[in-house]
């Protein structure tokens, strides 16, 4: 029961997050597999401010979490004929949020 209370008040905060694009909601179901990045298309300043606000509210120790993990700095070039390589970054789901909950630490360094 405490646990499907934390994963409701997790979606609960989640939820504004899932935003809107010219001004209509995007209709997403929130489940523990649903990716911040890239399902939510939040930005990293939004990623910071949910992370603040999770850390804070589920008493959360953020251990060496680092929100660049997620959101690396993109290596820019002036060259308009140079294509970079695309950036992998690691999953960053609501689950990931759930689990970390659950044990009082981020799991996830």
């Amino acid at each position: 029961m405490v646990a499907d209370n934390i994963e409701q008040r997790i979606y609960a905060l989640v939820k504004p997050y899932a935003g809107t694009y010219l001004f209509t909601k995007k209709n997403i179901t929130l489940t523990p597999e649903t990716d911040l990045d890239f399902d939510l298309s939040i930005d990293e300043l939004e990623a910071e401010d949910l992370m603040a606000e999770f850390f804070n509210i589920f008493l959360v120790q953020k251990g060496r979490f680092n929100i660049k993990t997620y959101f690396p700095d993109e290596n820019m070039s002036l060259n308009p004929f140079r294509k970079n390589a695309p950036t992998a970054v690691p999953d960053f789901t609501i689950g990931m949020l759930i689990a970390s909950a659950k044990a009082g630490r981020w799991l996830y360094d």
